[in-house]
């Protein structure tokens, strides 16, 4: 049995579904952990993991220590290469949700909390959020989980002893959603625009080579994909009006594709 089985599953044990428990409403929430079962087999069949491994097969050793440690994932020096390496396919594959067995959570229609938002929303809040979890920072989750549903009182409870914690949150909080291609999905825009309409809104800020737009079954809003004639457009989108109120009920959402 390797060796860097046990090693992983202790650091991603919190990223499991369910392993964390936090109750960001109370006074002093304090997180609790969960039993749960994490399976530890990798198919080394499945396509997916196979890609994964020809991506990480080719990596120096150093390199994938640097990755694994960027997740706050230690490597114990007696492991070999072809085990770390295989640790780092597991890593990036539970991280992604790809993993066989490892179900996808599904997005919610309402949220439930402005902290449930945020970890849906807010990409590099996730990240950071998540990167707390690894590091089994029970303290820290905390702060910032009640600075995420009450800035004021959070910042007259931990603004002098966690100051620094609090400004990368918000920092994480009010980052743009990362643009990695010309294509976005949409949500938001307003029904009564009509796909015409909302078309001639997005190609005011660009060239677009891709368009298509369906209205919400329950809500009046629309909803669709985009690609523009380049990069640097889909970035000015999301800037412009990625999280802008519409007055329907939601906010505009553009995501990367």
């Amino acid at each position: 049995m390797m060796i860097y089985r046990s090693v992983l599953a202790c650091v991603l044990m919190p990223m499991a579904a369910n392993a964390w428990l936090v109750n960001v409403g109370a006074t002093r929430s304090t997180p609790t952990r969960a039993t749960t079962a994490l399976p530890m087999a990798m198919d080394y069949n499945d396509p997916v993991v196979a890609a994964e491994f020809a991506k990480v097969q080719p990596m120096e050793y150093d390199d994938v220590v640097i990755e694994l440690g960027e997740k706050g994932i230690p490597v114990p020096p007696t492991m070999n290469d072809m085990e770390i390496k295989l640790m780092l396919v597991e890593m990036r594959l539970r991280f992604s949700g790809d993993l066989k067995g490892q179900k996808k959570p599904v997005k919610p229609t309402k949220f439930s909390s402005l902290f449930e938002e945020a970890m849906w929303t807010k990409p590099a809040f996730e990240e950071f959020y998540n990167s707390l979890k690894l590091k089994d920072d029970l303290n820290a989750l905390n702060v910032v989980a009640e600075y995420v549903m009450d800035k004021e009182l959070a910042l007259q409870r931990y603004g002098k002893d966690y100051k620094a914690l609090l400004r990368k949150a918000n920092a994480a909080l009010t980052a743009p959603p990362p643009v990695k291609s010309p294509t976005l999905t949409f949500s938001g825009f307003p029904a009564n625009m009509g796909e015409a309409g909302c078309k001639m809104t997005l190609e005011a800020l660009g060239g677009i080579s891709e368009f298509e737009c369906f209205p919400d079954e329950d809500m009046p809003i629309l909803r669709g994909k985009v690609t523009f004639e380049d990069i640097e457009t889909a970035k000015k989108a999301v800037a412009q009006y990625d999280g802008m109120d519409m007055g329907m009920g939601t906010k505009l959402e553009l995501v990367s594709v």
